[in-house]
């Protein structure tokens, strides 16, 4: 086991950085998505998905 763990620790190490990444990535996305907030800037001018993303609560009347 010390013997693989030696010959790919430069693997090893890369694999574990890119999954650290991921997970922190999901963890962002997911604490924005919680608070309202969406990953694509909100600049929702030109955005063909506008009404749909951020939905407008239907007005009392």
């Amino acid at each position: 086991m010390l013997d693989f763990l030696s010959e790919n620790l430069a693997t090893v190490l890369v694999a574990a950085l890119v999954a650290a990444v991921v997970v922190f990535i999901i963890v962002r996305m997911a604490r924005d998505a919680k608070k309202g907030g969406s990953s694509c800037g909100s600049a929702c001018s030109g955005c063909p998905n506008a009404g749909i993303c951020h939905a407008h609560a239907p007005k009392d009347r």
